[in-house]
């Protein structure tokens, strides 16, 4: 079998690509990093190390890669391909596109070709799998649709692992926390599929894609933010601080009760995975940067992201959203020089005001009752 997967970063190897190579996978990753490409190619395998106090290390063999930047190459590897992956960031999902409709078409031109083909968007996203399919297909004409539309498949999948940024003599080496979930969307596949082992196929993704989103991505970024802002260099060294576990925390109560009332979660189940979280976020063997885990700021103050969506799901059920609306507030507080969404996002509150500024990016009208609270606590930090 194999498994073509977009992005051969740390998420990429140390997640995807070591569950797909366990499951029996021959795994090609393709990637526009010539250094990370070129190691593949020479070695075939590379080295995951799990943040525990053993540090117990697996290595994964059998890898290979090519070059994103070719076309041509991409399309050849979707047309022969059992299955196709991403963990490449939402945002670059349209930059894919072009390969694998190209690959499609392939397939189609084959006319052997015709065995059902999961592509399946592993980001941090709601939908991101469906936001593909829409790349993918405005490039697609008829005929080439019509085939798609009857031989490939795009579930969408919840995906939960953290993967700091790190920096080690071996570039293909990459280290990991130990805890994983990947959670896809059985409804959305072909009628008979072959299981990955290690991934959880259910057939209602929503609960799923929101409480992870709502509770590891919003507790994550508002650590990194409220730390920041205290002058904390780690989420390790942030959550330490009660203060800033505190805001955390209270975070999380606010989106818990969202995700209690929509999907009927237990509210003590809730709380022992709000525990569970909070204690993945402190891992003593796990070093994580605020800088990193709270990059691209204007894209988690998007109207559908981690912040946003629940503070306004929150507010609609007569939650308080004190807490979400203090995250929101730090997240205009982060001045990272090397960020262009932070240095885009300063600049504006600078020109106008933060009202102004997290109205623009929140789609939030200035007099609303959660952005008055968020420039509020914007001004008290």
């Amino acid at each position: 079998m194999k498994a073509l997967h977009f992005g051969a970063g740390n998420i990429g190897r140390g997640f995807i690509g070591l569950l797909l190579s366990r499951a029996g996978y021959e795994v090609t990753f393709s990637d526009v990093n010539q250094e990370l490409v070129h190691a593949l190619q020479e070695r075939g395998r590379y080295t995951v190390e799990l943040a525990n106090e053993s540090k117990d290390e697996e290595t994964v063999s059998g890898v290979t890669a090519i070059d994103g930047r070719d076309l041509q190459r991409v399309a050849e590897a979707v047309a022969e391909t059992d299955l196709v992956t991403t963990a490449v960031g939402v945002g670059v999902l349209k930059h894919i596109a072009p390969g694998i409709a190209k690959g499609l078409e392939q397939r189609r031109q084959a006319g052997t070709v015709h065995k059902p083909l999961h592509i399946i968007a592993c980001e941090n996203a709601i939908g991101g799998s469906t936001q593909l399919k829409e790349h993918v297909y405005a490039l697609l004409d008829e005929q080439a649709r019509a085939f798609a539309d009857e031989y490939v498949y795009f579930p969408n999948s919840a995906v939960d692992r953290i993967v700091p940024i790190q920096n080690h003599a071996d570039p293909l080496h990459v280290q990991v926390e130990p805890f994983y979930e990947w959670v896809v969307d059985r409804s959305q596949m072909a009628p008979a599929f072959k299981p990955i082992n290690g991934v959880v196929y259910v057939h209602d993704l929503e609960p799923y894609i929101e409480r992870k989103l709502f509770t590891v991505n919003t507790g994550h970024c508002v650590a990194a933010y409220i730390g920041y802002v205290h002058g904390y260099d780690t989420i390790q060294q942030a959550i330490a601080d009660e203060k800033v576990k505190s805001v955390v925390y209270g975070a999380l109560q606010e989106t818990g009760q969202v995700l209690v009332q929509r999907f009927g979660f237990n509210p003590e189940e809730h709380e022992q995975y709000i525990v569970k979280i909070l204690g993945r976020f402190v891992n003593p063997y796990l070093t994580d940067e605020v800088t990193r885990v709270g990059r691209s700021p204007l894209r988690k103050l998007s109207p559908n992201d981690r912040l946003v969506r629940p503070a306004l799901l929150a507010y609609a059920e007569g939650i308080p959203v004190t807490h979400l609306a203090t995250g929101m507030a730090a997240a205009c507080k982060f001045d990272v020089s090397d960020d262009p969404e932070a240095v885009e996002l300063q600049s504006l509150i600078r020109e106008r005001d933060v009202a102004a500024a997290l109205s623009h990016y929140t789609g939030i009208e200035e007099g609303h009752p959660v952005l008055v609270e968020a420039v509020k606590q914007y001004h008290q930090m």
